[in-house]
């Protein structure tokens, strides 16, 4: 039986929280902090899993996308538009040497939606081109998660945010602490924050997407 795919809108145009779920960053099995962080508020989570087999990624894929779709919240694969379509995910997030938008749309259903990494205004400006129903921008500032000694900075995510119309992710080393000041500098443009150890290391996952929730909804 079909998934009931949440609706692009209500996750890419008013969502805040988006998290991304890999076990490599998990401290307790993956699924379990998937229903953690759907309790907590997250408005859609991205499965990124580099070191598995295509069968255990799918499995989890499905797993997760009956998880996000009874809670009605938005569910993306990474990398993998073929896992994507396959799971009956919201869509694919792609990287700057994953395939390229035109190759992806081709293995994804109607309706399925394509969200790309970014790391300049080119980039970006190129994602928007192909295609891409958000970007994601970063990373703000150095993150281990992702292998980044150095962050690109609030003020580069202002320079993304006023020059594509597309929703934003800002990501990389993002914490409560520094969540205020993003909010601050991006004003009136909205912006969806994605966090990954923050949260997913926490002792209790799910006051930690809720503590993120509250910070990006009522300013802390």
């Amino acid at each position: 039986m079909p998934f009931a795919r949440t609706p692009t809108d209500a996750w890419i145009r008013s969502g805040r929280l988006y998290v991304l779920l890999t076990q490599a960053h998990c401290r307790v099995p993956i699924l379990d902090a998937a229903r953690a962080v759907v309790r907590g508020g997250a408005d859609v989570v991205q499965l990124r899993q580099k070191d598995s087999s295509d069968r255990k990624t799918l499995q989890l894929a499905l797993e997760l996308r009956r998880i996000t779709g009874d809670a009605g919240v938005g569910m993306i694969v990474n990398d993998r538009p073929d896992l994507a379509r396959l799971s009956e995910a919201d869509g694919v997030h792609l990287g700057q040497d994953d395939l390229p938008p035109a190759a992806a749309r081709k293995l994804l259903a109607a309706g399925q939606v394509m969200g790309v990494s970014t790391h300049s205004v080119e980039q970006a400006q190129a994602a928007v081109a192909d295609g891409a129903a958000y970007i994601g921008v970063g990373p703000l500032f150095p993150t281990e998660t992702r292998g980044y000694k150095n962050g690109l900075g609030i003020e580069f995510l202002q320079s993304v945010g006023s020059s594509v119309a597309v929703p934003i992710v800002a990501v990389g080393g993002i914490t409560l602490e520094n969540v205020p000041g993003i909010l601050a500098a991006m004003g009136d443009r909205p912006v969806m924050l994605a966090i990954c150890s923050a949260i997913l290391l926490a002792e209790d996952i799910e006051e930690a997407t809720a503590a993120f929730k509250r910070a990006m909804t009522h300013g802390g």
